[in-house]
């Protein structure tokens, strides 16, 4: 493929004669110089972003090209004999029916993740992935939690008997994004930044709750930021993973990191609002919680709110794929179930 772009023709360059010395070729799609690539694409000017946003997309899908070809004409592995540790005197047909090798599939959460990433790398995002266990800083200090915030109690967070956290949300990543960002701000580029992670929450399990999942943390912070940004970025977001028209909607919430805070509800992607089992006939599914970054939370980052405003919002990636693919219990994702994983492979 030709490229115009001198700094993409000399990534193309390096990546592709890189790939041949990999084993694994899948890790040429996580190559810090094609990362760098999106990195840029969000200081350029706005004339300018268009042809070179396209040329690193072109890239990127050149490569995945080049990966998928290249698997194709591996060797076959030999599948491991997985009923070796089990009575061999029992029927074949009756030994538990696991997956061979070659029948293996990307978890379906991993495969949107992906998805998402890509759709959030094209709006000019970064990511960065959270952690799975943080402190009570960056769960609730640096976040504007009251001392006496139920949220602190080990009631309802997990906690370790180090005083470690299993956080609840990926927003313990959100002062330090803010910290490592806020020099960006002198020089009048935005802080966005997309962050993935697993969460847990002290949850009564049913078909809608689960106490593990993964969620997908957003924030943006500028000169001028407002809460028609937000409304405008998380529209476009999910018109481009849903790939349909939508309306959305918002209320008033409560977050102590956000002020104002809203519930964010979009029109029902399969129904078209006229009433369905998903959006249990009402036409709108009520999906995230968002708001604008709170004066304190920018403070304790070191940044100004008299000058900068932002937003952040948190949605729950398993929440994304149910609406997506109709499916109807949560904790399907966690199970381990082969017969759901296979719909997927």
């Amino acid at each position: 493929m030709d490229y115009q772009n001198q700094k993409v023709i000399e990534v193309a360059e390096l990546l592709k004669s890189r790939i041949a010395t990999l084993d694994n070729k899948a890790e040429i799609l996580r190559a810090v110089e094609l990362k760098a690539l999106f990195e840029e694409l969000k200081v350029l000017p706005a004339d300018q972003r268009a042809a070179f946003g396209k040329e690193v997309n072109d890239l990127q899908n050149e490569l995945r090209e080049i990966v998928a070809g290249s698997s194709d004409k591996q060797a076959d592995l030999k599948p491991i004999d997985l009923t070796a540790p089990f009575d061999i005197n029992v029927a074949k047909n009756k030994r538990s029916n696991y997956l061979r090798s070659d029948q293996g599939s990307i978890h379906p959460l991993m495969r949107e993740l992906e998805t998402i990433l890509d759709i959030f790398y094209r709006m000019g995002f970064t990511a960065i992935e959270s952690r799975q266990l943080d402190d009570d800083y960056h769960m609730f200090s640096s976040l504007n939690f009251p001392e006496d915030h139920p949220a602190r109690d080990d009631y309802d967070t997990f906690m370790t008997t180090e005083g470690l956290i299993a956080p609840a949300q990926t927003s313990t990543m959100q002062n330090r994004i803010l910290r490592k960002y806020k020099d960006n701000l002198a020089n009048d580029i935005p802080i966005a930044a997309v962050i993935p992670g697993r969460v847990f929450r002290n949850e009564d399990l049913d078909a809608r709750h689960e106490h593990t999942f993964y969620q997908i943390e957003g924030v943006y912070v500028g000169k001028g930021i407002n809460v028609g940004n937000l409304i405008a970025t998380l529209k476009t977001f999910l018109q481009e993973y849903y790939k349909k028209d939508l309306e959305v909607k918002t209320q008033p919430y409560y977050f102590p990191f956000t002020e104002p805070s809203f519930e964010f509800a979009l029109s029902c992607p399969f129904c078209e609002k006229k009433g369905c089992n998903i959006c249990s006939q009402t036409g709108w599914i009520e999906l995230l919680g968002c708001g604008m970054i709170h004066p304190n939370v920018l403070k304790e980052a070191g940044i100004d709110p008299n000058i900068y405003t932002g937003f952040a919002w948190g949605v729950g990636l398993d929440r994304l794929a149910m609406m997506k693919y109709d499916i109807e219990d949560v904790r399907y994702f966690e199970s381990g179930r082969l017969d759901f994983l296979r719909q997927f492979s």
